[in-house]
């Protein structure tokens, strides 16, 4: 069975309440439309689904997205998500390796961090890890890096810089922990 989804703006709608339930049972995607936090994993609600979570149904072959009525090709669809996303191809990379890991892996915008990583799920465990995606490239300011690590041993969570090595694409991680 494949779940269709509706592209509305940067975000994947899936309507039909009993493919949102069966989307989300099956490894927490996305979040219920107005739940701030599920409690259950029955919600009658739409799903939203991230782009990225988006991207990676669709290349396991679960999801359909359609826009303005036509079913969006997985190269479409990462094109639309590169140009939402500043570093989406990084981004999408270290999900998918998450994944591959067999975490569970949801957004971490509000601990300021790409994700926040579950060992068995949100309502079932605490998230022990919180993962920031930096460009391969990019400078690291020690500040932000600082300010990460106090975030993350206030909430009880490990900071992990993942990122991206573009010739061998593989992604690295790197584990702060906080002294004091």
């Amino acid at each position: 069975m494949v779940i269709k989804g509706d592209l509305v703006n940067n975000r994947v709608l899936i309507w039909d309440l009993s493919s949102a339930k069966t989307l989300y049972k099956m490894g927490f995607f996305g979040k219920y439309v107005g739940v701030r936090k599920a409690r259950e994993l029955e919600t009658d609600r739409p799903l939203e689904v991230s782009l990225v979570e988006a991207c990676y149904l669709v290349e396991q072959g679960i999801l359909k997205v359609e826009a303005d009525g036509k079913v969006l090709s997985l190269e479409e669809l990462l094109k639309i998500s590169r140009g939402a996303y500043e570093n989406f191809d990084e981004v999408y990379r270290v999900y998918k390796d998450l994944k591959s890991r067999g975490y569970v892996v949801k957004s971490g915008i509000r601990f300021g961090t790409t994700f926040a990583v579950y060992e068995h799920g949100p309502g079932i465990d605490h998230a022990p890890f919180l993962v920031h995606v930096l460009p391969f490239s990019e400078k690291l300011d020690p500040l932000e890096i600082i300010r990460a690590g106090r975030l993350s041993h206030s909430v009880k969570k490990r900071f992990v810089l993942a990122t991206v090595d573009r010739e061998k694409g593989e992604v690295h991680y790197f584990v702060f922990k906080w002294f004091g």
